[in-house]
């Protein structure tokens, strides 16, 4: 397959922007003003969960100004496509003792509410000083369990969404806007 017509399928998944790039700018810096007023000075941990919130965090780290650090889990719950398993698998965990933090999860979206549900009961068992989590997106007709983010950015409608870390099977990560893929093509 030539580069052009590669290019050309790449983009045909791609059905809208529902999300600007600005509008998602103008989001995580209301976040971060909100953050920095919450935490008024106290060091927090931010916790990423990867790989789709990688880019979210970068950008909501820039815009919080109270001592943070960072540190990252990997799980996964969608094994190829664009359904959840309901499986949820911890691949990569935390590397220190979060009892001195007030940790805040950084997640791209809240679906089901499966993976959050699971990863804040673990992360609860570590007796952090606070836990919050602050979610990209949320889709809250999808809610299988009783989980709700204690801040969400902005909510969408039940459809597959792409880009600004959001993939399909690793693809569109880079996209700088959010977007609605076309499984029909």
């Amino acid at each position: 397959m030539n580069k052009e017509l590669a290019i050309q399928k790449y983009n045909e998944k791609i059905k809208r922007v529902i999300i600007t790039e600005e509008e998602i700018k103008q989001a995580i810096k209301k976040a971060g003003e909100e953050i920095d007023a919450s935490y008024d000075g106290r060091p927090i941990l931010l916790i990423s969960i990867l790989n789709g919130a990688y880019v979210f965090l970068s950008d909501l780290s820039r815009a919080i100004t109270v001592p943070s650090e960072i540190a990252f889990m990997r799980v996964k719950s969608y094994y190829q496509g664009t359904e959840s398993s309901g499986k949820v698998t911890v691949l990569m965990d935390v590397d220190r003792d979060l009892s001195n933090y007030h940790v805040i999860v950084v997640e791209d979206i809240v679906d089901t509410g499966r993976t959050l549900k699971d990863v804040c009961a673990l992360l609860k068992e570590r007796n952090p000083l606070s836990l919050k989590v602050v979610a990209l997106l949320d889709k809250p007709d999808r809610r299988i369990v009783d989980f709700n983010a204690d801040k969400v950015l902005f909510t969408i409608p039940d459809f597959f969404v792409i880009g600004y870390g959001l993939d399909c099977d690793e693809y569109y990560r880079n996209l700088p806007y959010i977007a609605e893929y076309d499984s029909s093509k």
